[in-house]
């Protein structure tokens, strides 16, 4: 899946791209110019069982209005969390934990500790069994997000906590995959638009 851009913005005639033309304000032109909120899935896959849900997840939230990334953990700093106003993360389960280059992503974020309070987060796992650990890792990324000042919405249908797949993600899971992403899409522009 092709990671999706913004679109540059322009205020007071000039052209602004990135990062430069989100949120400007203009005291002698009075414009205010805002860039469309951005998500971004992480995930960490050695058998492809969390990838494909990760790319059912940024499907989901691209289709419902948010442009969003997908990708794996080893191509992202710590500091690029800090350009996305939702951030999902999925892991395998390892011994009932996140796969440790989701902790160590996690761990660099102390350096700016505080910068991701209110972005809107989620967490989804994969592992061979059931009762293998699922909840447990799930709830350790959702821990690391809370503790950042992240926003975390439960669900009061199917995976509350977020998306499990035991093995291959079948079709129950690709329909847990893409309700998440809906609703963390309409969750994060609804707050998007709140702010502007």
């Amino acid at each position: 899946m092709p990671p999706c851009r913004r679109n540059s913005d322009t205020c007071a005639g000039k052209k602004l791209a990135g990062d430069a033309a989100s949120r400007v304000t203009s005291k002698t032109d009075r414009v205010k110019v805002q860039t469309m909120a951005r998500g971004i899935v992480i995930y960490h896959s050695r058998s492809g069982n969390t990838g494909k849900m990760a790319e059912m997840i940024a499907e989901a939230m691209n289709g419902a209005g948010l442009p969003t990334e997908c990708k794996p953990v080893s191509d992202v700093k710590a500091d690029n969390l800090l350009d996305y106003d939702a951030i999902v993360v999925g892991s395998p389960t390892y011994y009932g934990h996140m796969a440790g280059p989701i902790k160590q992503l996690f761990d660099e974020t102390v350096s700016f500790h505080g910068k991701l309070d209110g972005k809107v987060a989620a967490a989804f796992t994969s592992s061979a069994n059931i009762g293998g650990g699922n909840e447990t890792t799930i709830m350790g990324i959702i821990e690391a997000m809370l503790i950042a000042g992240c926003i975390v919405q439960g669900d009061p249908k199917g995976d509350h906590y977020g998306p499990v797949s035991i093995g291959k993600p079948d079709e129950r899971v690709r329909r847990q995959c893409m309700r998440r992403g809906r609703r963390i899409a309409e969750l994060t522009n609804r707050l998007a638009d709140k702010k502007s």
